[in-house]
């Protein structure tokens, strides 16, 4: 062995991670399972999830170790759309395209006489969707800002009111417990291993909040509850392993900056490092290779 002052010294600080380890899914009501089943699946090629939910009262749509969820109870449910853009890392943007094409013909087929706002382009070196109801995607090849990521969601980025990014990052530190900076108009949280949620200032109107929400699992599950139950911002106690909150507000005196549910979990949750079964895009009844049929990228 080396002696100590011979050793390699490393910084420790590069692996540290924070409170919140890990974004789930993000959820929103939809209307018409026939066009998120061609925007979500067809075309950004998630997996429907083949255990829970495989009715028409809810669909969970897998992308690695994350998922988008879309309930659509009642007679005449009311669409969401979050108030920002959720950002992926998937594993071919060439196919990615071409998937995204025809999955909006097929859209057009098979659902004309419905309202759709699906689109898609080319910018940056990353392609960005609007999903049939205005939900924004961004989607990225897998590079080293992402880790070792090559599908799934690795970022959600909120549009916030100026002003706000500051006191945001500081109720992620402070209250979540979450390593969270705020830079030029914009706060930076950071998430288990690869994952961020963004807050980035806008003056462009923002829409009301129509009651979507993202879900996070976090270690310290007592803390931030503690915290925000004092102040009456706890907005649903779900049971001994989750609770909601809707408001991130200003540690320092309390000012509500920006309302976005995030449905809280534990570690102990009964669904936490739960499998997810995942699809190997490429494959087909033409171009069938036993054995190839499940994607076989990193998470």
């Amino acid at each position: 062995m080396n002696a100590p002052e011979k050793m390699k010294q490393f910084d420790r600080t590069t692996q540290d991670v924070g409170n919140i380890v890990h974004l789930e899914h993000w959820n929103v009501v939809i209307n018409d399972q026939r066009l998120a089943t061609l925007f979500y699946i067809v075309g950004l090629g998630g997996t429907r999830d083949p255990f829970l939910f495989p009715g028409m009262e809810n669909m969970w749509v897998n992308f690695g170790r994350t998922q988008v969820h879309m309930p659509s109870r009642g007679a005449n449910p009311k669409p969401e759309r979050v108030r920002g853009t959720m950002g992926y890392v998937v594993p071919d943007l060439e196919a990615l395209k071409k998937r995204l094409e025809y999955a909006g013909s097929e859209m057009k087929r098979v659902a004309p006489e419905k309202p759709n706002q699906f689109s898609w382009r080319e910018k940056d070196g990353a392609v960005e969707a609007t999903c049939p109801w205005g939900n924004r995607v961004r989607c990225h090849a897998s590079s080293p800002e992402f880790g070792k990521t090559e599908l799934g969601l690795v970022y959600v980025d909120f549009d916030v009111p100026p002003g706000s990014a500051e006191g945001i990052a500081l109720f992620y530190n402070d209250v979540m417990k979450a390593p969270a900076r705020a830079e030029r108009g914009r706060a930076t949280v950071s998430i288990g291993r690869n994952q961020h949620l963004y807050f980035t200032e806008t003056r462009a109107p923002i829409p009301e909040y129509d009651n979507h929400h993202i879900q996070v699992y976090i270690a310290d599950f007592s803390t931030p509850y503690r915290w925000l139950r004092e102040r009456d911002l706890i907005s649903m106690e779900t049971d001994e392993a989750e609770w909601r909150f809707q408001w991130i507000v200003d540690p320092r005196d309390g000012r509500k900056l920006f309302q976005i549910e995030h449905e809280v979990r534990s570690m102990k949750h009964r669904l936490f490092g739960r499998p997810l079964i995942n699809r190997n895009h490429s494959i087909t009844n033409t171009a069938y290779v036993h054995g190839h049929d499940a994607f076989r990228g990193s998470y």
